[in-house]
Formats: C-alpha cells, structure tokens, sequence
C-alpha cells in the first residue's frame, strides 16, 4: 500500500486543522491525572515490536512515527483518531500506519496494541531516536513545499 507524498493545499491544510485538534486534545489531557503505561518490548533479527496494554476508559496520545509501520489491535476495542480521520477498531485486526501520523486513541475495553519497526538495533532509546518524531515542523515544510518525504 503506498501513500502519496505531492499533497494538494486543501489536503495540506485539512492534516494542518487535524493535527491542531489531536495537539489540542494533548494539552487537555497532559492537564489530568495521569497513567503509568508499562510497554513490553520484543525482539528478534531485524524487527522490534512494542506492546502497550491500554486500560478500559483511558485516553493515550501517540508519538510521532517517521516512517510506516505495522500495527496490530491484539485484543479490546478502541476508537482512534488521526489527521487522517477517526475510525474504531476491534481486536483481532492490523493495519498500516501512514508516516508521520500521531494519533489520539480512547479504549472502550482493555486493548493490546503492538506496532513493529524494522531495526537492527536493541537500545530502546536509540530505535525511538530512528522511529519518532518531536513534532511535524520539520515534516511539515517538506509537505508545504511538496518534496519527497
């Protein structure tokens, strides 16, 4: 599955709004209390998966991914938003995550969501380092400007 890299301005600027609200939704949500989520990580030769159990009625905010990465809802039901929209998701399924997608997820049952990474690397910080980003302005002038992500 492949995903276009020229986007028009109307697109440009539906990401932009989307990407407002989700940040919006961020601050709000940083302002309660909060919940420890412990993630397991797996590895094997070329490939690192993080599984993250999300409790019943909790609300997480996702990290920047760079690149497209495979996702997979192993068990629960939840409803995830992302500039792209929002849609619910019940286990089993998977899908993939389009590059530079953030997402804001509520957990209508305890949900185990797993996403895997191509990676040779084992250090957690360094595969985060190579996987996430900080924010989108780096991505966001490469949009605007219609160059090749």
């Amino acid at each position: 599955m492949g995903y276009p890299v020229e986007l028009s301005d109307s697109q440009i600027a539906l990401l932009e709004v989307n990407r407002d609200k989700i940040a919006y939704l961020q601050s709000i949500v940083e302002e309660m209390p909060q919940v420890d989520f412990e993630p397991t990580h797996h590895f094997t030769e070329g490939c690192y998966a993080r599984e993250l159990l999300i409790k019943k009625g909790t609300v997480i905010i996702g990290k920047i991914h760079k690149h497209a990465h495979f996702n997979f809802i192993m068990k629960g039901h939840c409803t995830v938003t992302t500039p792209y929209g929002r849609e619910t998701l019940v286990a089993p399924t998977f899908f993939i995550s389009r590059p530079d997608t953030k997402r804001a997820v509520y957990a209508h049952e305890d949900t185990i969501w797993m996403t895997v990474h191509p990676t040779e690397k084992t250090e957690v910080s360094e595969i985060e380092d190579d996987v996430l980003l900080s924010d989108y302005s780096d991505r966001l002038e490469k949009l605007t400007h219609k160059e090749e992500l």
